[in-house]
């Protein structure tokens, strides 16, 4: 079978100091071109993938068995990648990816919270979890004790898009790397409360209503005070290398922000706004010597696809004839 799964963009982390006792809390989007994966039963592990990619997969596959004693023998290919370390959450996407696969191999029943916590997935946010299992715009309640509990999913806008920019520099903090942050007391319960209050009174009746402008003023805005959360670890509200970046966006588009630790940094626009934004920026970049990928990243307003290999094939000689 072959699973094919969103990317996603997180939009922030609201309550690090788990001041009410539940910490962080997150939201996020789900984005098409993600990764496609096919899984196969065979007579022992064999992976077809490059870079952390095998890594990711080999211990998806070992923690399934682990849990449900679903055994080590498949054919993995991954056929599609997502970018490492930008921010647009590859290894939660891939390891579900794998684990939604050897789960229906083995005609497993279990829920995307049991699923994940057996990958080890959802220690500091459910966004990428939520993403992959619904797409649209999504929002955790924290966590306390395993995966944090999913909120709220709304169906994102389907003209409006994001312009996306993944600029060639080091990558964003690998799981290992951010362990002592997330493990330790940072933040401000302060900061948090103001999060709160642009989100239910800001974002979620912008979304509801489709309005942008007010979208995009609000997200913003908390994406700004999520980064007071991590100012002492990335050197201010945001990366310092990626400010000029921001700068642009923050003046062209209808609401910008960094995912995650970066360096993908993004503006929200109107779908149809693309290709004058796009040239435009691109102009920038030149003019700042600023080597960066743009890209136009849709919403995805459901979660991975599940297909056989026979239907997959089917679609793309139906997608080719057209």
């Amino acid at each position: 079978m072959i699973i094919r799964t969103p990317k996603r963009l997180h939009l922030g982390l609201i309550d690090p100091t788990g001041s009410l006792g539940r910490r962080f809390g997150s939201l996020g989007v789900a984005l098409e071109g993600g990764y496609d994966v096919k899984v196969l039963p065979a007579e022992r592990l064999e992976v077809r993938a490059e870079g952390e990619d095998v890594e990711t997969i080999k211990k998806a596959v070992e923690k399934m068995n682990s849990t449900f004693g679903t055994g080590t023998g498949y054919l993995i290919e991954v056929r599609k990648t997502i970018p490492r370390h930008v921010g647009l959450g590859s290894t939660t996407q891939l390891s579900l990816a794998v684990g939604t696969a050897i789960a229906r191999l083995n005609n497993l029943s279990v829920s995307i919270e049991g699923l994940a916590e057996a990958l080890g997935r959802g220690k500091n946010s459910g966004a990428g979890i939520y993403a992959f299992a619904y797409g649209g715009f999504v929002l955790d309640g924290g966590v306390k004790k395993g995966v944090p509990p999913l909120i709220i999913r709304e169906d994102f806008p389907e003209e409006w898009a994001f312009l996306l920019v993944i600029p060639e520099l080091r990558p964003g903090l690998d799981e290992e790397e951010e362990k002592p942050i997330m493990g330790g007391n940072f933040g401000s319960a302060e900061v948090a409360r103001e999060i709160s209050h642009r989100i239910l009174l800001g974002l979620l009746p912008a979304l509801k209503e489709r309005n942008i402008k007010a979208f995009g003023e609000h997200l913003s805005a908390i994406q700004r005070l999520v980064g007071r959360h991590f100012a002492e670890f990335q050197g201010g509200e945001f990366r310092g290398d990626v400010k000029l970046i921001l700068d642009w966006l923050g003046e062209k588009t209808y609401g910008a922000g960094q995912s995650s630790w970066g360096p993908t940094v993004y503006g929200l626009i109107l779908k149809g706004e693309f290709q004058r934004l796009s040239a435009e920026l691109s102009d920038y970049l030149r003019e700042h010597g600023i080597k960066a990928k743009v890209e136009l990243c849709l919403p995805r307003n459901t979660g991975a696809e599940v297909v056989s290999e026979n239907a997959f094939l089917e679609r793309l000689i139906r997608s080719v004839a057209q």
